[in-house]
């Protein structure tokens, strides 16, 4: 194995870690995104369906206000019409008059309509908060597990970190550059072995001559088609590591 590489393999073994550590908590930010969006869409409903109540109290009141508008005009047309002596101009009255009904029967339905849309919307409107109160107190117990959950895993990542920060101090300087480089790149496993005569990174089989190379360990041997750094599986030189630990429990598995 090249000079240097065991350091950098359990190096990675920590970054994959903390990189599993870092989708998790991710994945519980997006929940508590997930939660905090939900509330925000029931106060949107809720809102707007406060709003649209007022509305149709201002229309009721408006139409109301016109009810009586018409039940005046009326009033003064019966009033003019006891001191009508002709009957053409009685009969326009009356005509008026009959107008004015009608209008006022409109009117009146479009009350009733509006007074029945707005008992229905206020019973929506309860159902909403009834909903954003039930909805808030879940999710309030929802946060506090998922922020414990996100503590724990920063608490799990520092730990990780202090790790490899003394693991980094000690290994070789240019092989850790280059890997990190790939590690940016690929957000993956870097350092892989090959199984028979093949990148266990990439899948894709690879020459004896490449084989040889790696066998020997001189300098580092990249893969040609995923540029991940290979390592000899089989080597002594591993023992003792995460990874040769790691193989240990699989051939155990597989026994």
């Amino acid at each position: 194995m090249q000079e240097g590489l065991k350091d950098i393999l359990d190096i990675q073994e920590l970054d994959m870690k903390m990189i599993r550590l870092m989708r998790v908590k991710k994945e519980r930010q997006k929940e508590i995104q997930q939660i905090e969006d939900l509330r925000k869409e029931l106060h949107l409903q809720l809102t707007e369906k406060e709003t649209e109540i007022t509305d149709l109290g201002k229309n009721i009141t408006t139409l109301e206000q016109k009810i009586q508008e018409i039940n005046a005009k009326i009033k003064r047309l019966e009033g003019q019409q006891t001191n009508i002596k002709k009957a053409d101009e009685f009969n326009a009255l009356t005509q008026e008059m009959t107008q004015a009904e009608r209008e006022r029967i409109s009117v009146e339905q479009k009350v009733s309509d509006l007074v029945d849309k707005k008992v229905a919307e206020e019973e929506l409107l309860e159902k909403i908060r009834d909903s954003l109160k039930s909805s808030e107190e879940s999710s309030l117990a929802l946060e506090r597990e998922i922020q414990s959950s996100i503590k724990l895993i920063n608490e799990e990542g520092s730990g990780l970190k202090h790790q490899r920060d003394a693991l980094a101090a000690s290994a070789n300087a240019d092989t850790l550059q280059i890997y990190e480089r790939l590690l940016r790149n690929k957000k993956d496993r870097v350092i892989v072995p090959i199984e028979n005569r093949t990148c266990s990174g990439c899948h894709i089989v690879l020459t004896a001559q490449h084989e040889n190379l790696v066998r020997k360990g001189d300098n580092l041997v990249f893969c040609e088609h995923c540029s991940r750094i290979h390592y000899w599986q089989e080597s002594e030189a591993l023992e003792g590591t995460t990874v040769a630990t790691k193989r240990r429990r699989r051939r155990m598995a597989n026994a």
